[in-house]
């Protein structure tokens, strides 16, 4: 399932023009979908690292041992040191490991990109189709005992197969019953019963600062555990680098690594309140998960329909500052009569969208959406993606110095689906 670049109903511009020009300067970000990985959903390849101690030398070895404090424990909310062995045990079994594979068709060999055969036959390069296995793998827990497992989306993004391995080395074959793409969830059946499986916690009271532990196969190395805290919540789409996703993701320094993808976050009773699903690029304690309330909705209606529709207006968006105006105008002058310094500037509308059959034009400075200020491309984010489809939102804008009202149906968001 793949999502058109400009269908996002909400979604940061990321063009050249405002790359070159706003100075937006993007965060890298991975999908931690696996060591072998599909080149799918930002996920990236990983290189092999090895590390080693260098022994120590005469002056370090007449050196006095200095004395370091040990950082301190972390326990539960009951005082029990020990908690993350106790979830572990209890949790453990519902975590398997996801590995999939797709074939995917190329129209010349590899070796006819070399310098030297495109040099030899000029435009008449052989075109002979052929094919190479791609495979990707990640993490899922299960939901129910009948099967049903939850993961990522990027996991099993156009698979051919996909098998589900259980801790206790049972191998089988999933069929994948809906993903969805804009959030990222994905749910998996497999033809099994009385299985183990974990309880879904609550991720909207959650505060920073709370215990947690992450479950998955990360890099290969199946059933890892790591622990940690809650280190922040609401963090936005666009704050991680992933502003085509509508998700307020969990921060967590729970050691997280490729191959985590879709494996579960417990808090300290055992109950699952995030789907691990992606690092910031080249840092560390820096990880992501999908809050469980919004996987829960997500994966309610992939198993009722296998499919989630999103509410869509049309419309690409940057927030407005002083700043950015103060460039547009540098770049433009008189072409634009933006008087607003503030507010959703609309860079460009979809043909025949929601935006486009309402009225709203590139230019337009969104004020309010149904009477709400907003001041952020993410405000309208989440507005946008808590409405109804066919239910009008009244947006009011600035054109020309002037406040102007319309209603916007929200429709489906278009999704394209390649095979």
């Amino acid at each position: 399932m793949k999502i058109n670049n400009y269908n996002l109903a909400a979604k940061n511009i990321n063009t050249k023009f405002l790359l070159q020009n706003l100075g937006n300067k993007g965060k890298k970000w991975i999908a931690v979908c696996g060591v072998a990985v599909f080149m799918l959903g930002g996920c990236t390849s990983l290189k092999k690292t090895t590390s080693q101690i260098e022994p120590m030398n005469k002056a370090q070895k007449n050196t006095a041992p200095t004395t370091e404090i040990a950082p301190p424990a972390i326990f539960s909310s009951s005082g029990d040191p020990n908690f993350v062995v106790k979830v572990v045990q209890k949790a453990g079994g519902a975590v398997v490991r996801i590995d999939s594979t797709r074939t995917v068709t190329t129209q010349a060999p590899d070796e006819f990109s070399d310098p030297f055969f495109r040099g030899f036959f000029g435009s008449r390069v052989p075109s002979q189709p052929r094919e190479r296995v791609e495979r990707g793998s990640g993490s899922g827990f299960i939901i129910n005992s009948s099967g049903q497992i939850l993961t990522n989306s990027h996991v099993v993004d156009g698979a051919d197969s996909v098998t589900v391995t259980l801790k206790d080395g049972r191998i089988f074959k999933g069929k994948v019953l809906g993903e969805d793409a804009v959030t990222d969830v994905a749910v998996i059946q497999i033809d099994a019963n009385n299985l183990p499986s974990l309880a879904l916690g609550k991720s909207d009271t959650l505060q920073p600062g709370e215990a947690v532990i992450a479950i998955g196969n990360p890099l290969g190395l199946n059933n890892t555990v790591t622990s940690g805290i809650i280190s922040a919540t609401d963090r936005s789409s666009s704050d991680i680098g992933a502003s085509d996703k509508r998700v307020d993701y969990l921060q967590t320094d729970a050691a997280i690594n490729p191959g985590n993808s879709g494996g579960p976050l417990l808090n300290s009773r055992g109950e699952v309140i995030g789907m691990n699903t992606a690092i910031i690029q080249g840092a560390q304690g820096l990880g992501f998960a999908i809050p469980i309330n919004t996987a829960q909705k997500i994966a309610e209606e992939l198993i009722a329909k296998g499919r989630v529709d999103h509410p869509y207006l049309g419309i690409q968006m940057v927030t407005l500052t002083p700043e950015v105006k103060e460039k547009i105008i540098a770049r433009f002058g008189n072409k634009i009569n933006l008087s607003a310094n503030q507010g959703i500037l609309l860079v460009r509308i979809v043909p025949n969208s929601p935006a486009a059959i309402a009225g709203l034009r590139a230019g337009d400075v969104i004020k309010t959406i149904n009477n709400q200020p907003v001041l952020k491309v993410d405000e309208v984010q989440k507005l946008v993606e808590n409405s109804k489809i066919g239910i009008p939102l009244q947006v009011q804008v600035e054109r020309d110095s002037k406040t102007l009202q319309f209603l916007v149906k929200p429709a489906p968001l278009p999704v394209n689906k390649e095979n």
